[in-house]
């Protein structure tokens, strides 16, 4: 149990809460209502096995650079309390997770699946390479909503492209954030973000028009999906979340607190714009 329990933090499967909300969100826009219970249960499997082949691989293909990172040392495969193979064991039977649950939804999502698997296992490498890293990690999050909104309606439509969009923004804002705590770190080692390449105040103010550009994302699927108007209380609450972001980084100079405090504001919204679709869906 005590492997276990390591396991699920290296992995920090409570991040799975991130990603999930939005796929279900997908996945309303795309029923013009509420979907069957299978084809949720698959949504579910499908993000969960996505989700886990992610972290799997960023934890063993990033073993070495978090092991010279005083932040991310204790990590249980970069300091050896974890086999870097069971990381790939994981990434197998993430992707086969993932394989499946394609399978059960739609022949169009078993189609795409080579681009999700791809994203998912080069997303690690990029910011050996550039700092558009950031981007590229949302955009692997945001298949979640663009391949659960497929595995209901079976093609793409305009409110699935911004729902993607939405979602790439919404993960690389708080991603350049998280990465401010690294910024010498990185550029020490070489590594690619957004702070290392372009300084601290430029992160700050990236993340914040990244998270102002996800809302209006977010009100543009509502109108091409034909939401609504509870919908629109969500959105609303996506522009407080960059008010509260925008307090945080001017007066909190703990960056290790601001991150805390974003990761559970941010978690909080996803959970919430996701009760705001599903109201707008039961109204329809």
């Amino acid at each position: 149990m005590t492997k276990v329990s390591l396991f699920l933090r290296e992995i920090r499967i409570e991040h799975t809460l991130f990603a999930l909300p939005f796929a279900y969100v997908g996945a309303l826009l795309a029923a013009h209502g509420i979907p069957s219970a299978p084809v949720l249960l698959w949504i579910t499997l499908a993000v969960l096995g996505a989700r886990t082949a992610a972290m799997a691989a960023n934890r063993y293909l990033d073993r070495e650079i978090d092991a010279r990172n005083p932040r991310t040392a204790r990590r249980a495969v970069a300091s050896g309390t974890l086999s870097p193979s069971l990381m790939l064991w994981a990434v197998a039977a993430g992707l086969l997770l993932l394989l499946l649950s394609a399978w059960m939804l739609n022949p169009l999502c078993v189609k795409l699946l080579p681009i999700a698997a791809l994203g998912v296992l080069a997303y690690p490498l990029c910011k050996r390479f550039t700092w558009l890293t950031h981007f590229v990690l949302g955009a692997v999050d945001a298949l979640a909503p663009l391949g659960a909104y497929i595995g209901v309606a079976g093609t793409v439509r305009p409110s699935a492209l911004l729902l993607f969009i939405a979602v790439t923004l919404w993960v690389a804002g708080f991603d350049v954030i998280y990465a401010l705590m690294d910024l010498d770190v990185d550029r020490a080692q070489q590594l690619r973000s957004v702070p290392a390449r372009f300084g601290d105040a430029s992160g700050r103010r990236l993340a914040l028009l990244l998270h102002l550009t996800t809302a209006i994302a977010l009100a543009g699927a509502g109108v091409t999906a034909g939401a609504a108007w509870i919908y629109y209380a969500g959105v609303a609450a996506a522009i407080v979340l960059v008010a509260y972001e925008d307090q945080l980084l001017r007066t909190v100079e703990n960056l290790f607190v601001v991150n805390e405090r974003v990761f559970t504001v941010n978690m909080a919204f996803s959970v919430l714009f996701l009760m705001t679709t599903l109201a707008g869906a039961a109204l329809r």
